[in-house]
């Protein structure tokens, strides 16, 4: 190739072609920037309102448990001395010990009966289905204060609903008065949320049964399993994982119980005769608003939390172990 043409090839090769100027290399980083930022700013919305509403929030729960408050604003440092308090008033563990065996109630009443339910109608007629499916889960779409207005009319002596099939039933409670003698408290208390929460529990045990494989049943049936044997053996660990969740949904909705025994025990402000109706979020509540001391009432939420954080990873745990 002559050099004159070698030269004016090189100097082709060497001229910037178009789009690859200063201005190109600009645009290029301009918008490489503007792609990084622009996730962050569609979500700047939700990190705000996090922000605001949930982790401050959070790191001022933690701060105040620390503290003694007379109102939002008057508060001195403790230490300590709220979880000391705690540990030595025999209001918060008649109110652990209630909230405990509302606990035990829900889990081994229940969601047994909800788990029955689910399995009747999911043997049952698929068009009727749907029937009983919303008959069972409406007493949940109303809110607890209602429901326990409701049981405060149905647990009248004499007049009552409850008493009057009790007595009809077993000869037993016509005159009984149960929303104020300490004995009959928490039984009351269990009844109502049966009525309330068996239904909505029951939705999640009828999803997963729904889900099971079926060809698995008939080969059991087949194998000459009877229902227990293969409910017990097919059907249950196949819904262990809605199983375990639903327990933990439970144990943490006792736990935070509050609603409802204020509603039903209205007269006595949700404590009951003798503190018999006394839950940790109604324990919780005196201390905080009632009585003033924000800071005794953020330890008592911290004592909640972490007793259902500790159940939950026993249950979890639990079902890893089944897993295996």
């Amino acid at each position: 190739m002559p050099k004159t043409a070698q030269s004016a090839a090189n100097a082709e090769s060497s001229r910037p072609s178009v789009g690859q100027g200063p201005r190109a290399k600009a645009g290029v980083g301009l918008r490489v920037l503007h792609r990084g930022w622009a996730p962050y700013a569609f979500l700047s919305p939700y990190l705000i309102l996090t922000s605001v509403f949930f982790v401050v929030p959070f790191v001022n729960a933690i701060v105040l448990a620390f503290y003694e408050t007379n109102g939002p604003r008057a508060r001195v440092f403790v230490g300590l001395a709220n979880f000391r308090f705690l540990l030595s008033d025999p209001m918060f563990y008649r109110a652990l010990e209630n909230t405990t065996v509302f606990a035990f109630a829900s889990v081994f009443l229940q969601l047994p009966i909800s788990l029955g339910l689910a399995l009747l109608l999911n043997s049952g007629e698929t068009r009727m289905k749907n029937v009983f499916r919303l008959i069972l889960f409406s007493p949940n779409l109303v809110g607890q204060i209602f429901v326990g207005i409701l049981f405060s009319v149905l647990f009248t002596p004499r007049y009552g609903l409850i008493n009057r099939t009790s007595q009809a039933l077993f000869h037993w409670g016509l005159e009984e008065r149960w929303l104020t003698n300490p004995n009959l408290v928490m039984p009351a208390l269990v009844l109502t949320s049966l009525w309330a929460w068996v239904g909505f529990n029951m939705i999640y045990f009828l999803a997963a049964l729904q889900s099971v494989d079926k060809t698995l049943e008939e080969a059991a049936r087949i194998d000459g399993a009877d229902g227990w044997r293969v409910f017990w053996h097919v059907t249950l660990p196949s819904i262990r994982h809605v199983v375990v969740f639903v327990v933990i949904m439970c144990v943490i909705g006792s736990y935070q119980l509050f609603e409802l025994p204020l509603a039903l025990l209205n007269t006595s402000d949700g404590f009951g005769p003798d503190n018999s109706g006394l839950t940790l979020i109604t324990y919780l509540y005196e201390m905080a608003f009632r009585s003033g001391d924000l800071g005794l009432g953020a330890a008592v939420g911290w004592i909640v939390a972490l007793i259902i954080f500790a159940i939950s990873l026993v249950q979890i745990r639990f079902s890893r172990i089944l897993d295996d």
